[in-house]
């Protein structure tokens, strides 16, 4: 019978151990140059604010993950999370209070640096472009790729 209960609690634990999630719990706050982003949760939905130079926007929503928050070059703020409903966003706010928004379907990841559609190139400021790498495989008639934006393209 002890050997038993011995077994039984050796499965609870590492069935419980083996349900975390690999690493260190992304912060709830992060300071990144002028740009700062927190985010709260309760037991139904998470709130985050994102605060810089231009003001602060806080949103609200029913998260499956996230909002998870990375900073760029010291200078641009990237935030990701999942919906409850399973979709992905990716949002990278930059210091002059303009930001970008994406499907998380549509960034990749290579060598350590984002990779954005090619088409974002010309919505992000000139200073903060060479942050990011840009992909060629959004091609779509309502935001066509110009041909000479391809030479640009990693993929």
């Amino acid at each position: 019978m002890k050997r038993a209960g011995l077994v039984l609690l050796s499965m609870v634990l590492a069935g419980q151990a083996h349900g975390q999630a690999a690493g260190t719990p992304a912060p709830a706050s992060l300071t990144c140059g002028a740009l700062k982003g927190e985010s709260s949760r309760t037991a139904s939905t998470s709130q985050w604010t994102i605060s810089g130079p231009s003001g602060k926007t806080t949103e609200t929503g029913a998260l499956r993950s996230g909002p998870r928050f990375e900073c760029i070059d010291g200078a641009i703020l990237v935030m990701e999370f999942t919906s409850s409903a399973g979709h992905s966003v990716f949002e990278a706010y930059f210091p002059d209070g303009s930001n970008i928004t994406y499907g998380r379907q549509q960034i990749d990841r290579r060598g350590g640096r984002i990779v954005l559609p090619i088409q974002a190139k010309a919505r992000i400021a000139a200073p903060y472009r060479a942050a990011f790498d840009y992909h060629c495989k959004l091609n779509m008639p309502a935001d066509p790729i110009q041909p000479a934006a391809r030479a640009d393209c990693i993929f």
